[in-house]
């Protein structure tokens, strides 16, 4: 089983560790800053913030762990009932900040897709090399 990049337990991430980057928890005045020079609903903007921020944050991960999360992440998007807006709320008992709130954007799954689309592209050579290796002996 693949292991978490921070200690020896399995790695079992959620959707919203995709978002992680967009946590700005005590960070308003500088991540919150720079994010928020962005709309989330437009477009070419959108692209900016998963390009620069989210995959960016998440190049930490090693190719597995990144074929893992957007495996998790095409499923999530194959369940019509899958509610991605929940994804967007702000947790402050866990000091999770979200830098635009689930009432901010228009189009939570569509968010999503876009995630799923661009890292496919971005990181389209090592998804492949994932792809093509037995997961069992990970």
């Amino acid at each position: 089983m693949l292991k978490s990049p921070f200690g020896n337990m399995p790695f079992t991430p959620t959707i919203s560790y995709i978002l992680a980057a967009l946590s700005i928890y005590d960070l308003e005045d500088t991540k919150g800053e720079a994010l928020w020079r962005y709309n989330p609903n437009d477009t070419k903007e959108r692209e900016i913030i998963i390009k620069d921020f989210i995959l960016k944050d998440l190049m930490y991960l090693t190719y597995k762990h990144r074929f893992i999360l957007i495996t998790m992440l095409q499923a999530a998007l194959k369940k019509p009932e899958f509610d991605f807006a929940k994804e967007f709320e702000s947790d402050y008992d866990e000091y999770i900040t979200m830098a635009w709130d689930e009432t901010e954007i228009a189009d939570p799954r569509g968010f999503f897709a876009d995630i799923y689309r661009l890292a496919n592209e971005v990181w389209k050579d090592d998804l492949q090399k994932a792809s093509r290796e037995d997961q069992s002996t990970w």
